[in-house]
């Protein structure tokens, strides 16, 4: 297969081995740029300048990661992405605020194949604010759509919380048409975009989303436990007031007052020291993917999961295998899941042999492909080798 962003995969670690790598969209390979950046930031920055580095860069590097973010994976101007916390602290935040900024309205909509963890908060925040969750039913080999959420709003409606791209199926949601139901309904939406950012062009802004949370360890390689990121548009900062009131996020951090005053824009999200080792990656892939353009990103993580459709069409469907994600590359994000009774065991097995997918119920073997960091060859060969184990 003619590939011209080959090249790039000579830039990251590990990529020269025989490992076939299919959970670039759990934790992404580091760059190798990173390991010198790591270094030198321990001898230089961490161990030369001490406290200083926090008047010299680090206090306002939430901030401006966040606008490159932004600018180069979101469609965010800048002012509206900051980067902090984990995915579920910043969750809870966004819908804390977003559910005291809807007085009066007692639902949140969700789907039941949201990512666990976005259905776990939405139901803890629930209980905290006396409101009721709105369940809405989808298909798991597809995903939430806006005719669905067209039914589930009403006059009572509070927040829609959705994902971008379904971590179980890949299906791509329609953003715009999704978030403009949720406001026809007077609701505020949320989305979750950690199974996008760096993968799938977004336009937050373009889309008139209200609230958006992504992690950094996926497409964005920013290694285990990396910082989360929050976007808050730019029309809601000086009204909604997050529930975490930590000291980076008041008005003078420094000035150790007794009370606390919500500083202005973005930095208001925050609340404690920022995670300034885990940001450093982050750099390093953002500025990779504004390098190479998150357009051509796409178009090659789309022959990517075509190329891997076709394979399982060709080799594994006579062994029982179907593709349990969309079809239409218009509607699929980053991976393909292939069904099948004993992939558990399958991706237990493959997991000896060097071959690295993951596993999710029921069933589902998720091949996740990493657009800059993966190869052709390496489809070719993952998919072979679930080809001989089925046989």
């Amino acid at each position: 297969m003619e590939d011209p962003l080959e090249a790039y995969r000579d830039r990251f670690v590990g990529a020269d081995t025989d490992l076939v790598y299919f959970d670039g969209n759990s934790l992404g390979r580091p760059l190798k740029v990173t390991a010198d950046r790591l270094r030198d930031f321990v001898v230089e920055e961490w161990g030369g300048r001490l406290i200083r580095g926090w008047d010299e860069r680090w206090f306002d590097l939430p901030l401006t990661l966040g606008d490159e973010i932004g600018r180069v994976c979101l469609g965010a101007g800048p002012g509206q992405v900051v980067v902090a916390d984990s995915t579920t602290v910043l969750l809870y935040k966004l819908m804390r605020a977003a559910v005291a900024a809807r007085p009066g309205r007692t639902e949140i909509v969700i789907d039941r194949d949201n990512f666990p963890t976005d259905r776990y908060v939405a139901d803890g925040v629930a209980r905290e604010c006396g409101l009721t969750l709105r369940w809405v039913e989808v298909d798991r080999s597809a995903g939430l759509t806006a005719e669905l959420v067209a039914d589930a709003v009403s006059e009572r409606t509070a927040l829609v919380v959705a994902s971008h791209v379904a971590y179980r199926s890949a299906w791509l949601a329609d953003m715009p048409a999704i978030t403009r139901v949720a406001h026809d309904a007077g609701a505020l939406v949320l989305w979750d975009e950690c199974h996008s950012a760096g993968s799938v062009p977004v336009r937050l802004d373009e889309a008139g989303v209200d609230l958006a949370v992504g992690c950094t360890y996926k497409y964005l390689n920013g290694g285990p436990g990396s910082p989360a990121w929050v976007y808050v548009a730019e029309r809601h900062l000086d009204s909604m007031t997050q529930p975490i009131q930590g000291w980076m996020g008041n008005v003078d951090p420094f000035l150790m007052g007794p009370t606390y005053t919500p500083t202005a824009g973005i930095r208001r999200f925050i609340s404690g020291t920022p995670a300034v080792v885990g940001m450093l990656a982050v750099a390093d892939m953002v500025a990779l993917v504004d390098e190479v353009g998150i357009d051509a990103v796409r178009a090659k993580s789309v022959g990517l999961t075509e190329h891997a459709i076709a394979l399982a069409d060709e080799q594994l469907a006579e062994h029982g295998v179907t593709v349990a994600s969309p079809r239409s590359a218009e509607q699929r994000g980053g991976h393909v899941t292939l069904h099948h009774p004993d992939m558990a065991r399958v991706v237990a097995a493959l997991w000896e042999r060097d071959v690295i997918p993951d596993y999710r119920d029921p069933g589902g073997l998720r091949v996740g492909l990493s657009p800059l960091s993966t190869s052709y060859d390496e489809v070719d060969r993952g998919i072979a080798a679930v080809r001989e184990l089925l046989a």
